[in-house]
């Protein structure tokens, strides 16, 4: 089947380009002796999570404990969840996995070292815990070395965990600082800070300028979107991922409906206008949606699109996209090669 049989709206990926982008940055990584552990909350998929395993990646990284579940099921066997995991049942179900594959986790707080501490006492398992940091985006994260040393001297006292070292998301010029600082305060207490872990896609090609990081997790990478390509990361001819949209209407002169609207777009705008670039007609502006209905404002184009009309859409962000569809569809050269269930979506447990 060629990608013009398609019906609409589908989310398209161009395997080639996936491909293409998950053995680039693993090189980058290599060249600088970084360890690649990409975020798979981007895809999703444990097919692609596989091909990046299989290029070099160390493991991979997951937000939720639901999310690892499915990809441990799918024969990966090193984990990363940069999340404060906290009651009963999400321990519990942590120490299953962790159980059966290499898990780590995070702590931004006392209240989540504790529980971790119970969880891994019970099951006899131990479980390494990193320090989050807060690199200025208000997220999580520890406010100051001197609360990062603190928690980290709890989690090396507590039974059944590990200190497994500091990460942050999304790193930038202060967050070697931050580690240089901790690191400096652990020395009396002798304890070694064995993995720095940085992140986000925007700057991936800037972590060998950070002389602390030893791993590095991007997720968006592998796709693209419309932020990444306004970030300079990527280039359009290697954003792997769009949606495909038929035009069902043209009330105006000016204005076109698109059969994608909020069911299919993320509602992201990521500091841009609009909710995504339309390649065959990157003057309109995708200016609103309403759940099944992606309002386009044609006005500035000098041809505008008739009814049935196919367009090619990329989303401003890309991971949202993905859990809205049970699967995406693999093409190479314009032809079909095969579909890809999204297996993780919806796992935000």
């Amino acid at each position: 089947m060629h990608v013009k049989q398609l019906d609409t709206p589908v989310v398209v990926v161009d395997l080639d380009r996936v491909e293409a982008n998950i053995a680039r940055l693993q090189r980058y990584l290599d060249v600088h002796n970084i360890a690649n552990r990409p975020h798979i909350k981007t895809h999703k998929i444990p097919s692609i999570a596989l091909r990046q395993i299989d290029a070099g990646a160390v493991g991979i990284t997951c937000q939720k404990v639901s999310e690892a579940e499915v990809m441990a099921d799918a024969g990966i066997g090193d984990f990363f969840i940069p999340y404060n995991i906290l009651g009963r049942v999400k321990l519990d179900r942590l120490m299953h996995l962790a159980a059966r594959v290499r898990v780590s986790v995070t702590a931004d707080s006392a209240y989540t070292v504790h529980g971790y501490a119970a969880a891994a006492s019970r099951a006899g398992i131990e479980l390494p815990v990193l320090v989050e940091f807060d690199s200025g985006t208000q997220r999580c994260g520890v406010q100051s070395p001197q609360e990062g040393a603190a928690l980290a001297r709890l989690i090396a006292e507590s039974p059944g965990l590990h200190f497994g070292g500091l990460m942050t998301f999304p790193h930038n010029a202060h967050s070697d600082d931050f580690v240089r600082e901790t690191k400096i305060l652990l020395q009396p207490d002798g304890l070694d800070v064995p993995c720095v872990s940085y992140g986000g896609t925007p700057a991936m090609w800037t972590a060998h300028e950070r002389s602390e990081v030893t791993e590095y997790r991007a997720g968006t990478y592998v796709y693209g979107d419309r932020a990444i390509l306004k970030s300079g990361a990527m280039t359009l001819d290697q954003i792997a991922l769009s949606v495909i949209c038929t035009v069902v209407s043209r009330p105006t002169a000016t204005r076109g409906i698109l059969d994608g609207g909020s069911k299919t777009f993320s509602s992201d705008l990521l500091g841009m206008e609009g909710h995504g670039l339309v390649l065959e007609y990157p003057e309109a502006r995708f200016y609103g949606m309403s759940e099944e209905h992606g309002h386009v404002d044609f006005g500035e184009c000098a041809r505008r699109p008739e009814i049935g009309e196919r367009v090619t859409v990329i989303p401003n962000h890309c991971c949202p996209v993905s859990n809205l569809f049970d699967s995406v569809v693999g093409v190479r050269g314009g032809e079909v090669e095969e579909t890809l269930p999204v297996a993780a979506r919806g796992s935000v447990q």
